[in-house]
């Protein structure tokens, strides 16, 4: 049985920092494992241009506490408005790296999302031009599609069309939870790639269900079914260059978590590798940890491997009930309870 990993430094291709007394709070905790992350653009207001990407990205590198070393990708969220000629300042600029497509109202702060993928045409365009990936939240918004299903009708209805419209386009497909979805990023012709999350490879739907609702299993998409779950462990666990990790870490205080009409997110960034090797041993994997970790992610978005290590011990630690966030707290995955891994 393996008891220690060491593995080439990893990287988080989905996280979100927030700003402010928020982002001081938690980027430790991802500059700790990662040397870079994926950054959400899902601010209010939003990150729609390269100069608000700027001035973000000053913010997060004013947070970082002396000593640490890690690097924020900047993202832009696409608007129905997004110009192209905004697409050609992100590339040129070197620290945009993507541009993240969330359909109006599918998850936190989305509301400006796009209405209609097809009224994005000719940024769409300037983006496949330009080698910009396109990173999708892959859920359908519209009332009458059932939670569970958002995930598999947004492929017929948006992933297939956009594909066939623009076959050279790189996309991310974010946070898979469904077997649908695996199988078509394994499938699926050309610059094709999706992140998965440590809770979607641990948990299903039932963990929101144990014994009461619990509130901090709560996230978009939500946890499926079992057989979905097995399908996401077998894609991550595969090999396949495709597939890539990303915490969607996403914080929320305490109290807006355990509320009656409480936000979506899981809060990982802490103990995110612990979960993930806990989930590729659970497999039988850990030898296929450090691609999907440390080598797929880079390769997709054309970008040199990190240089330093992490290393993984099997080693029993209690995971604290609570951390603090600005002037309030926050809950993370797991609270309270005993992990099997520990990050050095």
């Amino acid at each position: 049985m393996t008891q220690t990993l060491t593995i080439t430094r990893p990287d988080d291709w989905h996280l979100h920092l927030r700003d402010g007394a928020a982002l001081a709070a938690v980027l430790p905790d991802t500059a700790r494992q990662f040397g870079r992350a994926i950054i959400m653009p899902n601010l209010k207001p939003p990150v729609t241009t390269v100069e608000q990407a700027a001035a973000y990205r000053a913010r997060i590198l004013a947070a970082l506490p002396s000593g640490m070393a890690f690097e924020p990708l900047m993202t832009l969220y696409l608007t129905d408005n997004t110009p192209a000629e905004e697409i050609v300042a992100a590339k040129a600029s070197g620290f945009v790296h993507a541009v993240k497509l969330y359909p109006a109202g599918a998850t936190t702060n989305s509301d400006a999302g796009v209405t209609d993928i097809r009224r994005c045409a000719a940024t769409l365009e300037a983006m496949q031009r330009a080698g910009l990936p396109l990173l999708v939240h892959g859920e359908v918004t519209d009332g009458d599609i059932d939670i569970f299903d958002r995930e598999a009708v947004f492929i017929d209805r948006v992933m297939r069309p956009l594909r066939k419209d623009f076959p050279e386009l790189k996309v991310v497909f974010e946070h898979i939870t469904t077997q649908d979805a695996a199988e078509y990023v394994a499938e699926a012709e050309g610059p094709v790639g999706a992140t998965i999350t440590a809770h979607h490879l641990l948990y299903n739907r039932n963990a929101i269900f144990t014994g009461g609702i619990r509130p901090h299993y709560y996230c978009l998409p939500v946890l499926k079914r079992e057989t979905h779950r097995e399908a996401l462990v077998k894609a991550a666990t595969s090999g396949s260059a495709r597939f890539f990790l990303g915490t969607d870490s996403a914080p929320h205080a305490r109290g807006l978590k355990e509320h009656a009409c409480g936000c979506a997110g899981c809060y990982t960034a802490l103990h995110a590798m612990e979960l993930y090797a806990e989930a590729f041993d659970a497999a039988g994997a850990l030898d296929k940890l450090e691609g999907f970790a440390s080598f797929h992610g880079p390769a997709f978005y054309g970008l040199p491997r990190n240089t330093g290590t992490l290393t993984l011990s099997r080693e029993d630690w209690e995971l604290p009930a609570e951390l603090p966030y600005g002037d309030t707290t926050l809950v993370p995955l797991r609270a309270g309870e005993t992990l099997r891994w520990k990050a050095q």
